[in-house]
């Protein structure tokens, strides 16, 4: 009998392909063909399981913040029961950073997602929330830190929230080579450690 093909695997095998087209050579040179050739798997049979470009994109940009929420899920699960909110927001914050191979690949698919974003409006809603969501997820890391007398009461969350994700800012600095990844990690310990440090 023919092996029957697991279709989410192989989707997921294009969506890898994708990323590397995207981390070794940018986004301009994510065509179709180009994903295929890299996928060692057909032009044609890259569209019977993606029809469009976007369909392709977003199917890889979903699975790369799968994939990065298991590693997070992974990081706080060696961390304490239950985590100490400052720990749990290093993890996030570190897995959105290009520290290590995985979420360098991950950063950079993001990045380019974001670019594509800016210019279809189909794919702008879509990252815009979620952005959002994520945004809205560590808000609720913070507020719950202040209710649980981790933060001062005077804290804004939402002010808070901002200036953690301000961090994953650094990400060109590192791509780039102007920093490197440990002064990345210096100055997510000295931030968390400066918010967290009237904290019980």
């Amino acid at each position: 009998m023919p092996k029957q093909v697991d279709h989410r695997e192989r989707r997921e095998t294009i969506a890898r392909a994708l990323w590397r087209v995207v981390e070794q050579r940018g986004i301009a040179q994510a065509s179709v063909r180009e994903v295929a050739q890299e996928a060692g798997i057909s032009h044609g049979a890259v569209q019977h399981y993606f029809a469009t470009r976007e369909e392709m994109l977003v199917f890889a940009v979903d699975f790369a913040s799968a994939q990065t929420s298991l590693r997070v899920a992974e990081g706080v699960s060696a961390l304490g029961d239950p985590p100490h909110p400052r720990d749990l927001l290093r993890v996030m914050l570190t897995e959105l950073l290009p520290l290590h191979p995985d979420a360098r690949t991950t950063s950079r698919m993001s990045a380019a997602y974001v670019l594509e974003a800016l210019h279809d409006a189909n794919l702008h809603a879509r990252a815009r929330d979620g952005l959002a969501h994520g945004r809205d997820l560590v808000e609720r890391i913070v507020r719950q830190a202040v209710a649980d007398g981790h933060l001062s009461p005077d804290r804004d969350p939402a002010t808070e929230t901002h200036l953690l994700l301000a961090l994953t800012g650094l990400t060109p600095l590192v791509e780039l080579g102007v920093i490197e990844p440990r002064e990345a990690l210096t100055a997510i310990d000295q931030y968390l450690n400066r918010l967290f440090s009237k904290g019980t």
